[in-house]
């Protein structure tokens, strides 16, 4: 069984969402997924700014970021406008949106932006699968620019690997499972074409690492797991899925005592640098200061 057809059954055992994923905006995306307290990029926001931070120690006037299934650029807004989550959830789910036109929701997301302070030493390019989502997100301005593009299926073109070039990290918070290491393979050549970005990816934990790791590996990374945290990503949709992940889980030898038991889909932390990096400074000593 390849990796792509082993995700595939797993993913089959999580609630579906796709009808959320990629709508015009993001009031749906937004209104379902606070009802399961969908949290992992605001758990994700302090490890990657710190990451950003070293990074910026290279001395580049800004840090380029890929943020890999990006969405409605929920990463984007953490990182740039230092909103939370909550604020974002507020915000998309006031009720003066509720039968706003299109128009009018992309109108407000750019005034809601346009009086926040904006990082000037961070840009994101998002990519996902999702055109609408994609189109959404850099038309209010989240996204420096987005690419609708599903790696999955197609590499790279080169105007796109043109403009990854820059790429000093690359980021994910949940799209591992419906990524495998395909994915990587095209990307690699392009963020290793001059300095070597970063990766770092919040993986749910019922997802194996271990092809993506060994892909990365043949390229020069060494992968490191944050030992001894796990971060939740969201509450189970239904006892179904709840007990479907649990059975995978046991399948794969993951305890999932306190965590997935306790009623929460569990992410781990997983980074991959130039092997030179990874002997220069670990990942705890990198995270702990």
């Amino acid at each position: 069984m390849t990796h792509d057809t082993a995700f595939a059954n797993i993913n089959k055992v999580k609630a579906n969402l796709d009808g959320i994923y990629d709508q015009p905006d993001p009031r749906a995306y937004f209104r379902e997924l606070r009802k399961l307290d969908y949290a992992v990029p605001g758990c994700a926001k302090p490890i990657f700014q710190k990451l950003i931070h070293h990074l910026q120690q290279r001395g580049d006037e800004a840090v380029h970021i890929l943020d890999l299934g990006c969405s409605y650029g929920v990463n984007a807004a953490l990182l740039k406008y230092d909103l939370s989550m909550g604020e974002l959830y507020d915000h998309w789910g006031q009720r003066r949106l509720t039968d706003a036109g299109l128009d009018d929701v992309v109108n407000y997301g750019r005034h809601f932006l346009s009086v926040l302070d904006q990082a000037d030493d961070i840009t994101v390019i998002g990519l996902d699968r999702a055109e609408k989502a994609v189109a959404f997100a850099e038309t209010v301005g989240l996204l420096d620019e987005g690419l609708a593009l599903d790696l999955e299926a197609e590499p790279l073109s080169d105007p796109v690997k043109e403009n990854l070039t820059r790429i000093d990290l690359v980021t994910s918070t949940g799209c591992v499972g419906y990524v495998t290491e395909k994915s990587f393979e095209h990307l690699l050549p392009t963020v290793t074409r001059g300095r070597p970005a970063w990766f770092a990816n919040f993986v749910l934990r019922m997802f194996p690492f271990d092809s993506i790791a060994d892909t990365m590996q043949r390229c020069g990374y060494a992968t490191e797991k944050l030992q001894g945290h796990t971060f939740v990503q969201r509450r189970f949709a239904s006892t179904d899925e709840q007990e479907h992940v649990l059975e995978r889980l046991r399948d794969r030898g993951v305890d999932p005592a306190g965590k997935e038991e306790a009623g929460d889909l569990v992410a781990e932390f997983y980074l991959s640098r130039p092997m030179q990096d990874v002997a220069e400074a670990s990942i705890d000593r990198l995270l702990s200061a």
